[in-house]
Formats: C-alpha cells, structure tokens, sequence
C-alpha cells in the first residue's frame, strides 16, 4: 500500500527508487502519465492511501502521448525489481486504466490533457506526469457511474461545480453511448446534489 504519511512508502519515494532502478539499468528514458489515487496524493487533490499506480499514457521525449498497452519491458522489470524491494503488492506498477480497445487512452482522452498535466523527474530516465484536476473529474464521473464506490468519495473530494460534471458527463457519454449510461449519469448527479448539471446532460 502506498501511504502519504510514511516517507519509506510515499509515492515520491518509491517512484524515485523506481527512477533509480531505471538508471542503474541504463534503461531508455521513459515517460509515464498516471491518474487515479496515486494522482490525487501526488497533487494533493486528496490525501489518502492507495495500492497501485495506474498508468493512463506514455509520452515521449517530445512530449506525445503513446498508447501504453504494452508496457515496455524494461519499465516492468523495474517495477518488479522496486516492488521486491518494498514488498510492494504485485501489479502496484500498472496501465489498467488503459489496457485493452476499451481503455481510457484508446477511447480518447478529455481534450487539452496535455496542457494541464503536473510534471516531475526522478532522476534523468524517469518522468511522471499526474493528471490535473478536472481530468480527474472526468475519470472519476465516469467510474463513479461505472462502478461507484470510492470514486464517489474522490469525486466529491474534488468539488465540482456543475460547469465542471457537465464537460465531463458530455465526455463521459462518447465512452458509453447507451441510453443506460445516461440516464445512470444523471440520476448520480441528481443525488450528489447536482441538479443543474443533471438537467443539462
């Protein structure tokens, strides 16, 4: 579990134990784009604990997203290597957000991501980019709906205002196109006390 408040398990330690790994293996530079938990601790959008971090993209050295499914190998063997280390839950490093024809990446990204991306270097092969704020809405409305449970509380953590949940409920149904999705959408935002935005989805 990574936990803010012990520095040997902070998400900025155990990336740059990763980071360090990368170096010493000489491996390629490499660029990861991570939401989720990991991203709100490391914004401080949201102080709490999480078990992994979730990779949503890769950039290149020119600062283009690439799709990350596959990893590249030499980024997992670090992981392992780290999460051996740490004793670090199998899978912490991960691009379950984006890992299949589905995925969040390959279905397409929130518009001007890039632009509001908070950036930081472990060392010189390793960059993480976090996504910012009302990306985060985005993802977190769309999981909310999906499945519920936590991302409720992460949304809410974030407070959006109703211009915000509607950019991101209008994104969120070109993921799901179904009639379903949006009446769900709508009744969610309705009880988060949204009845503005519900109204105009």
């Amino acid at each position: 579990m990574l936990d803010p408040s012990h520095p040997d398990e902070s998400l900025d330690g155990i990336l740059g134990r990763l980071g360090e790994c990368l170096e010493r293996a000489q491996a390629p530079y490499t660029g990861l784009v991570v939401c989720g938990g990991a991203a709100l601790i490391a914004t401080g959008l949201h102080v709490r604990t999480t078990l992994d971090v979730d990779i949503l993209a890769l950039y290149d050295g020119a600062d283009r997203l690439l799709d990350p499914e596959p990893l590249p190998e030499h980024l997992l063997l670090a992981a392992k290597t780290v999460g051996r280390e740490l004793q670090l839950p199998a899978g912490w490093l991960n691009n379950g957000p984006s890992s299949n024809s589905g995925g969040l990446f390959q279905m397409g990204l929130p518009g001007g991501l890039m632009f509001r991306l908070i950036r930081r270097d472990y060392g010189n092969r390793l960059g993480v980019s976090f996504v910012g704020r009302l990306d985060q809405i985005h993802f977190k409305l769309y999981a909310s709906v999906d499945r519920g449970g936590y991302h409720i509380s992460d949304l809410e953590a974030l407070r959006p205002t109703d211009e915000e949940l509607i950019l991101a409920g209008r994104w969120a149904m070109t993921h799901d196109v179904s009639p379903g999705f949006r009446g769900m959408l709508k009744q969610l935002l309705q009880e988060l006390g949204h009845h503005g935005a519900a109204e105009r989805l």
